[in-house]
């Protein structure tokens, strides 16, 4: 157990003869005690401070630890989010790519759909065309046929007769 001031002071020494000068040594022991008392005080000062400093280390330690915990989690919640962006974007990018894929395949259907109509009504514009020369060029010759002819001439007396009919008609219907 360490010494204390007041041990220090209470302490007595045996006298014997041609021994030290008992004022000299209660003086220096006198100092002793202020300075014993004094590194004491300055030592506890000390103890205290170094409790105030290990608190501080302490608390930035766990300042510190909790900071590098947060940029851990920090980290992996960008890399969580860069990954998820990433998935996104590949998932929109095939969509995208599925989409143009449809709408090409449906273009392509009906620009074959329409060239097929096209084809289809020019095939019906070359019968219709081919029937139509058919029937005016069966007119044609039924025209030119020597019937017509004869025909004309003998719509003319019909018309002629027709016409005497009528005016005798009108004659007799004036006289009676």
């Amino acid at each position: 157990m360490p010494l204390t001031p007041l041990d220090i002071h209470n302490k007595e020494f045996g006298r014997r003869l041609r021994g030290y000068d008992e004022d000299e040594v209660n003086e220096f022991l006198d100092q002793v005690i202020k300075d014993y008392e004094s590194i004491i005080r300055e030592n506890k000062e000390l103890q205290n401070q170094i409790l105030g400093l290990q608190e501080r280390l302490n608390h930035f330690s766990n300042i510190e630890e909790t900071l590098s915990k947060t940029i851990i989690v920090a980290q992996e919640a960008a890399d969580e989010v860069r990954s998820n962006a990433k998935k996104e974007a590949q998932l929109i990018i095939k969509e995208s790519e599925k989409n143009a894929d449809r709408i090409i395949n449906e273009s392509l259907s009906k620009s074959r759909k329409v060239s097929l109509e096209v084809e289809e009504l020019k095939k019906q514009a070359s019968i219709y065309r081919a029937r139509f020369r058919t029937l005016v060029e069966a007119q044609l010759e039924l025209l030119g046929q020597e019937g017509w002819d004869s025909l004309n001439a003998e719509s003319q007396q019909i018309s002629h007769s027709s016409s005497t009919v009528t005016h005798l008609t009108a004659e007799h219907l004036q006289r009676g």
